[in-house]
């Protein structure tokens, strides 16, 4: 049974006293990840969803007559906003696909009004997700130690990552049959589904308005639905994910629920702790917008160079009213823009925080 949402308050943030010097260490951390992968591959990439699958445009459609609890924040008022979306494999480097792990959409909303978090100069309002419902390490401390295990792994040969992804595949196989999943295991071993036929979520809390959500997005079209069984042979197309979504694209409307799910039991869905299901018996997620992408070329070389190289999607984008929430985000809040700084800086490329969708090269 659903229960009726908790409101926002600034004293559900609990930082532990020593949270900065664990964010210090995974910027650290994944740097140096970041220059193994330079070295290998003679350029510097994202640290992490570096292999893009899709790079599209569209438009976010806000719902009219939204009740009270879910008209917050961006969604407070019915309307159309264009918006860039970013679809990407998870690891920080550009591996063939029999590596397959989770996946990621980054979604960057146009003509945004608002009071914005500090630092953030554009009208725009970025959504960042990935696919399963939580964040496996849970806190800052987890992601420094996992990241310490991901980073040491950089240097290891791509076949050695494809046993480990294999392995970890194998494994919620098996923890399927007994009805249930490891989130960790999805996150090094994902199951090579279409990346379009599958939803994406916040995996951690952000302010929604007067109260707080996880957001996720959820595929909605016919063309969609009727890929729910296909499955890549990584032996005969080691770039299939793009290829696959690059094709769909091509000829069909893509299109993704955008839903919310309100934070409502304090006991049972932490804040701090982004490795902790919410339960949907209790809030299910709810339909706030529409994201529609007409047919479109998914890939086209200036398309490429400049979602690749020069766009930026963080969490730190973002309307006050959508702040994130809880000790992953707040490291996010610090890491994304550090280690985009290194890329750029790395690569001589100037990062750029598109104003309007005119920007985004067709």
């Amino acid at each position: 049974m659903s229960q009726a949402p908790l409101a926002y308050r600034p004293d559900i943030e609990q930082p532990s006293a020593d949270e900065q010097t664990t964010i210090d260490g995974i910027v650290q951390g994944m740097t140096e990840q970041s220059r193994t992968v330079e070295k290998r591959e003679h350029h510097a990439v994202r640290a992490s969803h570096a292999k893009s699958t899709a790079l599209v445009t569209g438009t976010l459609e806000i719902h009219d007559s939204l009740p009270p609890e879910l008209a917050q924040g961006l969604f407070a008022s019915p309307g159309t906003h264009p918006v860039a979306v970013r679809f990407a494999q998870g690891p920080g480097e550009r591996l063939g696909d029999r590596v397959s792990t989770h996946r990621g959409m980054s979604i960057k909303v146009f003509d945004v009004p608002g009071e914005r978090l500090p630092g953030h100069h554009t009208d725009t309002q970025d959504f960042v997700l990935a696919s399963g419902t939580t964040f496996p390490s849970g806190t800052a401390e987890g992601f420094l130690r996992d990241g310490s295990v991901i980073g040491k792994s950089a240097g290891l040969p791509e076949v050695a990552k494809s046993a480990v992804a294999s392995a970890a595949r194998n494994f919620n196989r098996l923890l399927h049959a007994f009805g249930t999943e490891s989130a960790k295991a999805d996150f090094f071993g994902h199951p090579f589904s279409h990346p379009l036929a599958e939803p994406y979520y916040s995996q951690a809390p952000v302010r929604f308005g007067g109260y707080v959500a996880k957001i996720g997005a959820f595929p909605a079209s016919a063309a969609q639905a009727g890929l729910k069984d296909w499955r890549l042979d990584p032996k005969a197309d080691e770039d299939g994910f793009r290829h696959a979504a690059v094709d769909l694209f091509r000829t069909n409307e893509i299109v993704f629920e955008l839903k919310a799910q309100l934070w409502t039991d304090e006991q049972t869905q932490p804040i701090e702790d982004a490795s902790v299901e919410w339960s949907e018996e209790e809030s299910p997620y709810r339909t706030i917008a529409t994201i529609r992408f007409p047919a479109q070329d998914a890939y086209s070389a200036d398309r490429q160079r400049f979602f690749d190289e020069e766009m930026t999607f963080r969490p730190a984008h973002s309307l006050a009213e959508h702040r994130p929430l809880g000790s992953v985000m707040r490291a996010r809040l610090q890491v994304y823009a550090a280690l985009s700084d290194f890329r750029h800086r790395e690569n001589g490329i100037p990062a750029v925080d598109p104003a309007g969708i005119g920007d985004i090269p067709r």
